[in-house]
C-alpha cells in the first residue's frame, strides 16, 4: 500500500489485502474487496439501471460488443468486487484498462450515472491492489519519466529530429525493422510528431500586452506536449487573445498539471502535480485561467474534488478550478474586436472528449469559429466515439486505439473537409497518424481564428 495514500487515513483503516481478508468484519461488509480510501460510491453503483443507452457510445463496447467492455458492466463489476464477490485479478483490472475514460456514456446516460467519479475512484484502487507485469511497469514508467516533462521531452524531441531528418526512419521503415518493434514501441514510433528545431529553442514571453483597451487580464498553462511539440498553438492562443483585449500572462515556473497522472490512476503523482500547479498559479491577480489542452482543462477544473482531503490544500484548489477556463470558452464569451479575413473553407470538427464529454464544452468551439467569414463548419457521423487517443491510451493499448483512430478518420473523410480542427493535441497526433500521407490540414481552432485576424489564410 502506498504510503501517500495511508496518510489520508487512520492506521487501520485500509486493508492490505484483496485477497487475503486482513481488514476487519465490517471495513469488508462496507467495502468489500476495495480498500478504504475513496471506493467506488455504492449509491452511485445504484445509480446505474442497465439500460444500455450508454453501449452505442462506448469505444470498446462498439469495437468488440463484450459487455464487460461496456460503463454498464465495468460497473457491475466494481459492485461485484464492493461485495467481495471479484478481485483484482488480471481479468477484471484488463476490462479497466481497455476504458478510454472518455466519458462519452456520462453524456449518453439518461439516469445522470457518474461513471466519471466511479472510474476516478476504481483506477487508484487498481494502482494500489494490482501487481502488473514488469513489462508493463516498466512502459508506464517511461511515459510518465518524460511526459510530463518538458525539458526532458525537447530531449527526447531533438532526437525525434535527427530520426527523421537522417533518413532514418524512412530506413527503418523500408527495412521493416519498426514492424518488428513491440506493439507499444511502434505506436510511440508512429505518433512522434514532425519536430522544428525553433520549437526547441525558442522561449515563450511571461507577459503579452492586450491589444486596444483590456477587457480580460487571464494567465495562461503551456502544457507539456503542448509547449514541445505544438508551440504554434501555443503562439496562435497568445495572439488570439491578446488581439481580442486579453492581457496574457505565463509562468515562468509551471510545470506538468498532473493530467495524466489523474487519468490513469496514479493518486500520489496527481495530488503533488496540483499543487504545484494551484502554487504557481494563485499568486496571479487575474480574471482566468486559460488552457487550450482538453485533458488538462478537465483535470485542473477537477482539482477542488482530488485535493478534498487535504485540509490545507481543499479551499485553495476549489477556487483554483473555479477560474479555469478553455481558450474557446473565454473567445466564446468576448464580443469579437479584431477584425476577421475570410477563409473560404470547410472544416469538420471534432470533438476531443474531455473537452465535450467531460467539460461539456460543445457550443463554444463552434460558436468561436462561426465569427470567421466563409468558414462552413461541419460535425462528423459518430462524433461521440472517441478517436482512441485518450491521454496515453494509444501507447498503452495500441491496438484497440488503432481501431478507433481508423474508423474516426473514415468519418472525418465522409465530410470531405478541406481541414479538421479539434482541440486537443492527442487527437490532432492521434488522427494525422491514422490519414496516412493524405493531406488534409490539422490544427486547433483558436489557429484558424488567429489565421483569421491575421489574414494568412488557411493554416498549412
Amino acid at each position: 500500500m502506498s504510503q501517500d495514500v495511508a496518510e489520508f487515513q487512520e492506521p487501520g483503516d485500509i486493508f492490505a489485502s484483496t485477497s487475503g481478508g486482513e481488514g476487519t468484519v465490517d471495513e469488508r461488509e462496507r467495502h468489500g474487496n476495495f480498500d478504504a480510501h475513496h471506493p467506488p460510491a455504492k449509491e452511485l453503483i445504484d445509480d446505474c439501471v442497465h439500460c444500455g443507452f450508454c453501449l452505442p457510445t462506448c469505444p470498446t463496447y462498439a469495437l468488440w460488443g463484450e459487455e464487460m467492455d461496456s460503463p454498464r458492466g465495468r460497473i457491475y463489476l466494481m459492485d461485484l468486487v464492493r461485495e467481495g464477490d471479484a478481485e483484482f485479478d488480471a481479468t477484471l483490472v484488463r476490462h479497466f484498462d481497455t476504458c478510454l475514460g472518455c466519458m462519452a456514456c456520462v453524456t449518453a446516460c439518461p439516469s445522470g450515472v457518474q461513471y466519471d467519479k466511479l472510474l476516478e475512484s476504481m483506477r487508484p484502487q487498481i494502482e494500489r491492489h494490482h501487481a502488473r507485469t514488469w513489462r508493463d511497469r516498466a512502459f508506464r514508467g517511461l511515459v510518465f519519466a518524460l511526459f510530463p516533462y518538458p525539458a526532458r521531452l525537447r530531449v527526447a524531441a531533438l532526437g525525434g529530429l535527427l530520426y527523421q531528418r537522417l533518413g532514418l526512419a524512412r530506413a527503418l521503415r523500408r527495412g521493416r525493422v519498426v514492424d518488428r518493434l513491440p506493439a507499444r514501441l511502434r505506436a510511440l514510433e508512429a505518433l512522434l510528431p514532425d519536430v522544428r528545431l525553433r520549437d526547441l529553442t525558442g522561449r515563450v514571453p511571461e507577459r503579452v500586452a492586450a491589444v486596444g483597451t483590456p477587457r480580460r487580464r487571464i494567465a495562461f498553462l503551456t502544457g507539456c506536449v503542448q509547449s514541445v511539440f505544438f508551440t504554434k498553438v501555443n503562439a496562435a492562443t497568445v495572439r488570439t487573445l491578446a488581439a481580442e483585449g486579453c492581457e496574457v500572462l505565463i509562468p515562468r515556473g509551471q510545470g506538468c498539471c498532473g493530467a495524466l497522472s489523474m487519468h490513469t490512476g496514479r493518486e500520489p503523482e496527481a495530488l503533488d502535480r496540483a499543487r504545484q500547479t494551484i502554487e504557481t498559479f494563485e499568486t496571479y491577480d487575474v480574471d482566468a485561467i486559460v488552457v487550450n489542452v482538453a485533458g488538462c482543462g478537465s483535470a485542473m477544473k477537477d482539482y477542488g474534488g482530488l485535493l478534498r482531503d487535504d485540509p490545507a490544500w481543499a479551499d485553495r484548489a476549489a477556487a483554483f478550478a473555479a477560474r479555469v477556463r478553455d481558450v474557446t470558452e473565454v473567445l466564446a464569451e468576448l464580443e469579437p474586436r479584431a477584425p476577421r479575413h475570410p477563409i473560404e473553407a470547410r472544416v469538420a470538427y471534432h470533438d476531443a472528449c474531455h473537452l465535450g464529454h467531460a467539460q461539456r464544452v460543445r457550443a463554444q468551439p463552434r460558436a468561436m469559429l462561426r465569427t470567421i467569414p466563409g468558414l462552413e463548419v461541419v460535425d462528423i457521423p459518430e462524433a461521440e466515439l472517441c478517436c482512441g487517443s485518450a491521454g496515453v491510451f494509444n501507447l498503452l493499448e495500441p491496438e484497440a486505439a488503432a481501431d478507433l483512430g481508423a474508423r474516426k478518420v473514415e468519418n472525418l473523410r465522409s465530410v470531405h473537409p478541406h481541414a479538421v480542427a479539434t482541440a486537443n493535441p492527442g487527437c490532432l497526433l492521434q488522427i494525422r497518424r491514422h490519414l496516412g500521407a493524405e493531406h488534409i490540414p490539422l490544427m486547433h481552432p483558436v489557429e484558424l481564428v488567429d489565421a483569421s485576424i491575421r489574414g494568412t489564410g488557411l493554416p498549412r
